[in-house]
């Protein structure tokens, strides 16, 4: 059971969810109170991790574990505070990020859009705007200069759920999830392409990572299955198409019957995000997108669990992982694993659900890495499980 030559193994965080007082973004102003939240705030971002000023501890300790790659976003909010006012301050922050991943052996993905806007952006309709596409393709002009030598960029993290939460018009159903909303699908996708060419253009390789449900059909639910998901993923899925690759990302599943998804069986195992463990999912979305987008190459941008029990991470991760082999043994063009996360991470509104394989003080910001980031990283020295 051995992965290929060349895998990548890594971690993954994004920016406002590790880096904290992220004050120039919508998120920010969601926490308290000045902006609409499609979730309920338990508490502020406030300081996060601090990975803002301790990434160089972060990035060391991924290393030393034995991963060879870390994706990170570039915080939008930050760089273009207000618009048209490019800070170069941030820019040569971000480039000391890259610097720092390469000396240490890592391969830095990088994500130039993961969840959150400029606040300016927000108060002008951000992703409903079509102004957007253009705005966000001078972004990625903005930041080209910061990203001459890495090669992996991601444009937008799960643009389909950002679709999803803005979606005004449905409220969030008890089980499932609303439609994404058409108008912002459209000009997530315009934005993707007009980055991709850009990127292209300066010889980077270019996609952009969906979230997978693995929506899974009762018997005769096929075709209901397919029209659920197809606003929900699907889209998403078929707009790489073309892409140097695709990022998958998945950790759990929803079943669909005729009438659309199914509550979670009450013996189900839960995680702290109230998820169905279901460790297969990584390998129903990798299937997937491999069948719909013409044989893109994968990298599973995210997959892991919400848990306190860091032995259950290790299971649910040996079983996500085992999925991968057998779709690589299929022929399948799988070329990485980046766990989520590599810290434990604010959630957007709550600090409850931890996802990573390092844990830290809240007080002090001591890290304290997990059995978990030693096991997988010894499964990435192997190369095999």
């Amino acid at each position: 059971m051995t992965f290929p030559n060349g895998f990548l193994w890594g971690a993954a965080t994004a920016p406002h969810q590790v880096e904290g007082n992220n004050t120039s973004s919508d998120w920010w102003l969601r926490e308290h109170g000045q902006l609409p939240s499609p979730h309920p705030v338990e508490s502020p971002s406030g300081d996060a991790a601090d990975s803002y000023h301790r990434y160089p501890v972060d990035m060391r300790l991924l290393a030393d574990a034995g991963l060879t790659s870390y994706r990170f976003g570039i915080e939008w909010a930050r760089i273009e505070p207000e618009e048209g006012f490019v800070s170069r301050a941030q820019l040569d922050h971000y480039r000391r990020m890259i610097d720092t991943a390469l000396a240490l052996g890592l391969t830095p993905m990088v994500t130039l859009h993961h969840f959150t806007n400029p606040a300016w952006l927000a108060r002008d309709g951000d992703w409903r705007n079509p102004a957007v596409v253009d705005r966000f393709a001078r972004f990625v002009e903005t930041a080209l200069p910061i990203l001459s030598d890495v090669d992996l960029v991601c444009t937008i993290n799960e643009p389909n759920m950002v679709a999803i939460m803005a979606n005004s018009s449905e409220a969030f159903p008890h089980v499932g999830l609303p439609a994404g909303d058409p108008v912002v699908t459209e000009n997530l996708i315009a934005g993707h392409k007009q980055a991709v060419d850009i990127l292209r253009g300066a010889g980077k390789l270019a996609g952009w990572s969906v979230a997978t449900q693995a929506y899974q059909p009762e018997p005769g639910a096929e075709q209901a299955a397919d029209d659920y998901g197809y606003s929900r993923e699907d889209v998403f899925m078929d707009a790489a198409r073309g892409d140097d690759w695709i990022g998958i990302q998945a950790y759990t599943r929803t079943r669909i019957g005729a009438d659309g998804p199914i509550t979670i069986p009450d013996a189900a195992e839960r995680t702290l995000t109230g998820w169905e463990y279901y460790p297969g999912a990584i390998e129903f979305g990798i299937r997937r997108s491999w069948e719909r987008n013409g044989g893109v190459p994968i990298y599973v941008t995210e997959n892991g669990i919400a848990t306190a029990d860091d032995a259950r991470r290790i299971d649910y991760t040996t079983g996500a992982l085992e999925g991968i082999l057998s779709a690589i043994a299929d022929g399948i063009d799988v070329r990485g694993y980046l766990h989520w996360s590599a810290l434990d991470n604010y959630e957007w509104g709550s600090y409850t659900p931890t996802f990573g394989l390092i844990g830290w003080d809240s007080e002090t910001f001591e890290r304290h890495p997990k059995p978990s980031l030693a096991w997988l990283g010894g499964v990435a020295r192997a190369g095999a499980l």
